[in-house]
C-alpha cells in the first residue's frame, strides 16, 4: 500500500490573495506533494491548506510553504476572529494510508526540529506528538494568544519543544503534530455571535468551563459572525468524528438553536472531509426518514443536501470529500475494455485473459441481470405489493456486481504471477528451489482470485431466486439469463481452482480449497435450478 499522509497547515492570513497564492505555489512546486485544497477566510483571517504526499514530500512541503509565510506575514500586526498564535499556527500530520501514528508522530518532530532550526523560532508538539498531558491539546498552548506569547515563552513549564524560549516577533510560535482525521465544521445560525456562543458553549466536550462537560464528546467550539457570509456560526472542530458525528452536532446545534427562537440555515466544511462521515450522515437520515438509498453516490447527495453543505458554496464532492481527491483510477484494463476488445483479447494468441476471467465477467454479468430485473420491479405501482421483496434484495445485487468486475482483472494478474515464476533461473539447487516456491505461491494466488469469485457469485442466489419469484413476468428471460451466466461463471471458476491445485505440493492447503469449492460449485447448481424452477412455476400461473 502507497504511503500517504495528509498534511493541514493553518497560516494566519486570509486576505492578501498574493501570499495565498504564494503559499500554495510552494506546496504544489515540492516534488511528491498534491495540493488538494485552499480555503482562505476574511473574518479569520487565515487559510486552511490541504496536501498530502508521502512522508518526506510532506515535510518538505510543509517547511517550503512555511519559508514563503516567513517572507510575507508579520504577526504584530495580525488581527483575525479564529484563535492563533503564531504566522504558520499550527501544522498537524494525518495518517491516511499505509502509514501508522507513530511515523507520523516522527513526521511531525522532523518537521519541527528542522522548522526551528532554520528559522530560529520556538515549536511546540501537540496531539499524539506531545511530550506531556498539558500539551496535548491545541487550546492549551494556544492560551493566551499572540498577544500573551512572550509572557509564555518567560514560563519555564511552557519552554518550546523546539527552538529558542523568546518571542520571534513577526512569526510568534508553531504548533505541530500528530492527529486523527480532524473535521473543521461550521453551522450557520440566523442570529448573532453571542447566541452562537451559547449554543457552542452547551454542546462543547469542555462546556462553559464551569466543570461541568458539554453534551458532545470529541468537540472543542465556539460561535462568531462572519461579515462576509452574514451570518454567525457555531464553528467546531470535531475531533473524533465516529465519537461524535457531522449530523449529529447539526440535529443539536438545530435543538439548540430552536430553543433560543434562532434558525439553521446549513452549514458547511472547512478543508475536506472523509467519505465515512458523509455516508454515515446519509444512513442516518435515510433510517430517520424511511426513505431507499443505496447508490454512494445518492448517499453523498443526501448527506449534502440534509446537512446543507452548499449554503456557502457549492459542495463538489469530488474536491471535498479526500478518497475522492486522492483515489488512483482503478487498475482494471480488462474490465475497462469496450465489449468487442474484450472478447477479442480473449480470442487472441495468448493465454490471459482466460477462462478465469471469463468466469468473473459472467458471473458479475448474471448479477448485473438480477439486479436490472429488481430495480425495474421496484418502485412500479403494479408491483407495489413486492416492493419490500425487492428493497431487500437490490443493495446486495449492487454490492455482489461491483465486487465481482475487479476480480476480471485479477484473475489475469494472478496468472502472471505464475507465468513469471516460470522464467527465474533453475541452474543451481537453490535457484530450483526458489523457483519451485515462486511457482507454488504463484498457483496459489491463481487459486484464490476464482476461489473469491465462487465465493461472491454465491452471495447473489437468494436475490436471485427473490427476483425470480417476485420480480416483473415480463423479464423472467432476464433473470434465466442471469441465472445460468451465475452459474457458468461459479463453475468456470470452479474448473480454474481445480486445474492450478494440481500443481500445489501443499496437500493441507489443496484439501481446503478443494472441499470449498466443491461445495460452493453444488450450491451453484441446485440454487440455477432453483432459481428455474420458481420461474417456471410462476409461467405455468400466469
Amino acid at each position: 500500500m502507497k504511503k500517504l499522509v495528509e498534511c493541514v497547515p493553518n497560516f494566519s492570513e486570509g486576505r492578501d490573495q498574493r501570499v495565498i497564492d504564494l503559499i500554495a505555489t510552494a506546496i504544489r512546486d515540492t516534488a511528491g506533494c498534491t495540493l488538494l485544497d485552499v480555503d482562505p477566510g476574511r473574518s479569520t483571517h487565515r487559510t486552511v491548506y490541504t496536501f498530502v504526499g508521502d512522508p518526506q514530500a510532506v515535510v518538505e512541503g510543509a517547511l517550503a510553504a512555511a519559508r514563503v509565510a516567513h517572507a510575507n506575514i508579520d504577526m504584530r500586526h495580525h488581527h483575525g476572529e479564529h484563535p492563533r498564535m503564531g504566522a504558520l499556527d499550527v501544522c498537524p500530520f494525518v495518517p491516511v494510508s499505509g502509514v501508522t501514528m507513530a511515523e507520523c508522530v516522527a513526521i511531525a518532530e522532523e518537521f519541527g526540529r528542522r522548522l526551528a532550526g532554520e528559522l530560529e523560532v520556538p515549536v511546540y508538539l501537540y496531539e499524539e506528538a506531545a511530550r506531556s498531558e498539558q500539551r496535548r491539546k491545541l487550546a492549551d498552548i494556544r492560551e493566551g494568544e499572540y498577544e500573551g506569547l512572550a509572557k509564555k515563552l518567560a514560563d519555564p513549564a511552557w519552554q518550546p519543544d523546539f527552538g529558542p524560549a523568546r518571542l520571534a516577533p513577526s512569526w510568534g510560535a508553531t504548533v505541530t503534530g500528530a492527529r486523527m482525521f480532524l473535521i473543521a465544521y461550521n453551522v450557520n445560525i440566523l442570529g448573532t455571535p453571542n447566541q452562537a456562543h451559547r449554543i457552542a458553549l452547551d454542546l462543547r466536550e469542555t462546556g462553559r468551563g464551569d466543570g461541568q462537560p458539554g453534551r458532545l464528546p470529541a468537540v472543542q467550539g465556539m460561535g462568531w459572525y462572519v461579515d462576509e457570509y452574514g451570518l454567525a456560526q457555531v464553528t467546531v472542530n470535531l475531533t473524533d468524528y465516529r465519537r461524535t458525528p457531522m449530523h449529529v452536532l447539526y440535529e443539536e446545534v438545530k435543538k439548540e438553536a430552536a430553543r433560543l427562537g434562532v434558525g439553521v440555515a446549513g452549514s458547511e466544511v472547512v478543508g475536506l472531509v472523509p467519505r465515512e462521515a458523509l455516508l454515515a450522515a446519509a444512513d442516518y437520515y435515510i433510517a430517520q426518514e424511511g426513505i431507499f438509498v443505496y447508490e454512494e453516490g445518492q448517499k453523498i447527495r443526501l448527506a449534502v443536501e440534509r446537512l446543507g453543505l452548499s449554503s456557502i458554496a457549492p459542495f463538489i464532492p469530488e474536491k471535498r470529500i479526500i478518497e475522492y481527491l486522492v483515489a488512483e483510477p482503478p487498475d482494471e484494463p480488462l474490465a475497462s475494455l469496450p465489449v468487442r476488445r474484450f472478447i477479442e483479447a480473449v480470442g487472441a494468441r495468448t493465454s490471459a485473459p482466460g477462462g478465469g476471467s471469463v468466469s468473473a465477467m459472467l458471473a458479475a454479468v448474471g448479477v448485473a441481470l438480477g439486479a436490472m430485473v429488481a430495480k425495474l420491479t421496484y418502485g412500479v405501482r403494479k408491483f407495489e405489493g413486492v416492493g419490500a421483496e425487492m428493497k431487500a434484495v437490490i443493495p446486495l445485487l449492487h454490492q455482489v456486481q461491483e465486487e465481482l468486475i475487479p476480480l476480471i482483472d485479477r484473475d489475469t494478474n494472478a496468472f502472471n504471477d505464475y507465468m513469471t515464476a516460470l522464467k527465474l533461473p533453475k541452474g543451481s539447487d537453490e535457484e530450483k528451489r526458489l523457483r519451485r516456491q515462486a511457482m507454488e505461491d504463484g498457483l496459489k494466488t491463481a487459486v484464490a482470485v476464482p476461489l473469491t469469485t465462487m465465493r461472491c457469485g454465491d452471495r447473489a442466489w437468494p436475490a436471485l431466486l427473490a427476483a425470480a419469484r417476485y420480480g416483473n413476468p415480463a423479464s423472467a428471460s432476464d433473470v434465466q439469463v442471469g441465472a445460468r451466466s451465475l452459474e457458468t461463471g461459479i463453475w468456470g471458476a470452479w474448473q480454474n481452482v481445480l486445474i492450478n491445485l494440481r500443481g500445489i505440493s501443499d496437500e493441507a492447503f489443496t484439501a481446503t480449497v478443494r472441499d470449498e469449492a466443491d461445495l460452493l460449485a453444488r450450491r451453484a447448481a441446485e440454487s440455477c435450478a432453483e432459481v428455474l424452477e420458481a420461474l417456471a412455476r410462476r409461467g405455468k400461473e400466469g
